[in-house]
């Protein structure tokens, strides 16, 4: 290669989008409610796939949780309460489901609405 050609793949504009951690969270339950989708469109035959899709949900919601109990976190409180709230619903509910006593919908719609809600502020300024 010479020095043009390497001069002008340096200045190249970015292929990739930069990550901000809005969208990071985004893909996050993106990736993770699709997953949890696939598990409900099995049904009880793909008990392993539920209960696999509910562990990375369940995950997900615990570092959220964590992440808004912490006082250095920035979110105005309010927000963090109703974060922590819809974290420990969503355990709780995840048990339902693994045992058979309700449906995983409430988790999918709740994922959703976050996705939302961070694809909208994507766009404000």
């Amino acid at each position: 290669m010479n020095a043009l050609n390497l001069a002008q793949s340096a200045y190249a504009t970015a292929r990739s989008p930069v990550r901000t951690p809005r969208s990071t969270e985004y893909e996050a339950f993106a990736r993770i409610t699709h997953r949890l989708k696939e598990a409900a469109a099995r049904g009880r035959m793909g008990f392993a796939h539920l209960a696999e899709a509910i562990h990375g949900n369940r995950r997900l919601w615990s570092m959220l949780a964590s992440d808004v109990a912490d006082a250095n976190n920035g979110l105005p409180q309010d927000l963090r309460a109703r974060i922590f709230y819809l974290a420990e619903f969503t355990n709780h509910h995840s048990r339902l489901v693994l045992n058979g006593e309700a449906e995983i919908t409430p988790l999918i719609e709740i994922n959703t609405a976050i996705m939302r809600g961070l694809r909208s502020q994507a766009g404000a300024p």
